[in-house]
């Protein structure tokens, strides 16, 4: 089977910048072995030449393109997949950046220890006005900070809407315990067992935080209801 010239204008040139390489480099030569890369995929392959013409074999061609060759109602059908193209050194890659996985895993890590070191303030009805959980929130807002700074890809965009959110629902739930141990109201905490299993306040941040730290593990986006 032999090459007839294509209709498509892009496979076109291809094919005669190719044969018409063939026919400088191989003029000596009735046939010769080629290495041909195409699409980003290479193999050999046989240019002939007839009558100071340079021919290849079309299914050779296919083949090595990792297409595919067929003759439809009188018409040669070549098929290629898309090539796709090299992204440019030091572009962002799809998904999270490190620098931004490094950030936000970090700050995460704050937040757990803030809204922890409240919990088991709670449980075990340690007094105090909340004055000493205000280093938490400021290393936690810091950290969200450099996170933001390092932020580029949309993964890393959507992933810190999400670790913001967890924040602000820490901070709340932070104001609303400091103002209900002012006004002597969160003894139910330290008397009863399950008291934090029943607020759902702390229970949407224990799950929100373990889905975040495995998200940002990974370094692939995801969404979940819980921090929001």
């Amino acid at each position: 089977m032999w090459f007839v010239p294509s209709q498509k204008r892009a496979l076109s040139i291809l094919i005669f910048v190719l044969l018409t390489f063939a026919a400088i480099a191989y003029a000596q030569s009735d046939v010769q072995e080629l290495t041909l890369v195409l699409n980003g995929h290479s193999g050999q392959i046989l240019v002939y030449r007839i009558n100071g013409e340079a021919f290849v074999d079309v299914e050779a061609l296919a083949r090595i393109g990792q297409g595919s060759a067929s003759v439809q109602k009188g018409e040669l059908v070549l098929t290629f997949p898309t090539a796709v193209a090299s992204a440019p050194a030091g572009a962002p890659v799809e998904g999270m950046t490190r620098n931004f996985k490094t950030a936000a895993l970090k700050d995460l890590a704050i937040i757990k220890d803030w809204h922890t070191t409240i919990a088991h303030a709670l449980q075990r009805g340690l007094p105090g006005d909340g004055s000493r959980l205000v280093v938490f929130h400021d290393r936690a807002a810091e950290g969200l900070h450099l996170a933001t700074v390092d932020t580029s890809t949309h993964a890393d965009q959507e992933s810190l809407r999400l670790l913001t959110n967890h924040f602000n629902h820490v901070d709340r739930w932070n104001r609303r315990l400091v103002d209900a141990r002012k006004s002597m109201s969160t003894g139910h905490y330290s008397m009863s067992t399950d008291a934090l299993e029943r607020d759902s306040d702390y229970q949407a941040i224990a799950r929100c935080s373990e889905f975040l730290s495995a998200m940002l593990a990974g370094g692939k986006y995801e969404d979940n209801d819980s921090c929001h």
